[in-house]
Formats: C-alpha cells, sequence, structure tokens
C-alpha cells in the first residue's frame, strides 16, 4: 500500500500543475476570445460610422451640385438679359444717331449749297469785273512791235 500511496502522490503531483495549466490556459483563450470579440465590436461600429458618414457626404454633395448648377443657371440668365439690354440700347443708340446725322447732314448740306451758290455769284461777278477791267485798259504795246 505504502506503494500505491506512493504512486498515487506522484500521479496526483504530476496532474496538478498540468490541471493547473489547462485552468490558466482557458482563462487565456477566454480572455483572447472576449478580446476578439470587443475588436470586432469595435469595427463593426467603426465600419456603420463609415457608412453613416460616406451616406451624409454624398447627401452633401448632392446638395452643394445642385446648388451651384442653379446658381450657374441664374447667373447665365442675368448675363443673358444684360448682354440683351446692351445689345438693345446699342441699337437704339445707333439709330439715334443715324437719325441725328442724317438731319445734321441734311441742314449741313443745305447749308453748303448755300454758300456754294453764294461763292458761285460772287465768283461770276469777279470775273466780269475783271474782264471788263482788262477792256478798259489796253495792252501795252510790245516792244517787238508785232
Amino acid at each position: 500500500m505504502r506503494i500505491t500511496s506512493l504512486i498515487v502522490a506522484l500521479v496526483t503531483t504530476a496532474l496538478l500543475p498540468v490541471l493547473g495549466q489547462e485552468g490558466v490556459g482557458q482563462e487565456i483563450k477566454h480572455g483572447a476570445k472576449k478580446a476578439g470579440e470587443t475588436i470586432k465590436d469595435g469595427v463593426e461600429t467603426v465600419g456603420e460610422k463609415t457608412k453613416e458618414t460616406a451616406k451624409t457626404v454624398g447627401k452633401k454633395t448632392k446638395e452643394t451640385a445642385q446648388t451651384v448648377g442653379e446658381k450657374t443657371k441664374e447667373t447665365a440668365q442675368t448675363v443673358g438679359e444684360k448682354t440683351k439690354e446692351t445689345g438693345e440700347t446699342v441699337a437704339r443708340k445707333t439709330k439715334e444717331t443715324v437719325e441725328g446725322t442724317g438731319e445734321k447732314t441734311t441742314h449741313s448740306s443745305r447749308n453748303t449749297h448755300r454758300k456754294s451758290t453764294r461763292t458761285s455769284t460772287k465768283a461770276a461777278t469777279e470775273t466780269e469785273e475783271q474782264a471788263s477791267a482788262n477792256r478798259d485798259s489796253a495792252p501795252a504795246p510790245s516792244p517787238g512791235g508785232r
């Protein structure tokens, strides 16, 4: 019995550390599993937040693009209207200038015609006066006596 007790004591002594290590191993395994689940939960949360953020950014980008499009359209319409107004103003001013110039030209041509007539009459009168003055004065005899 002594030998049997001794064998049982040795086997028990040998098994105790092994059984203890299994408990520590189980604890390590359980801790690692718990840490893995925590990391997994954190990654899922980050994924969900990233997805939500991406949707929000997408919506805001779409809204901004629509606003920019509307503002661009409004600006183009305003520029078009201003261009049309400017064109109409230029056309009106040109027409007024042409009509005003036509009237001035008519008056100028009448005045020029009147002045021209007066000048012609004066010139004709002066030519006649010179001719009669030349007739009155006899030509001087030339020395050659021809």
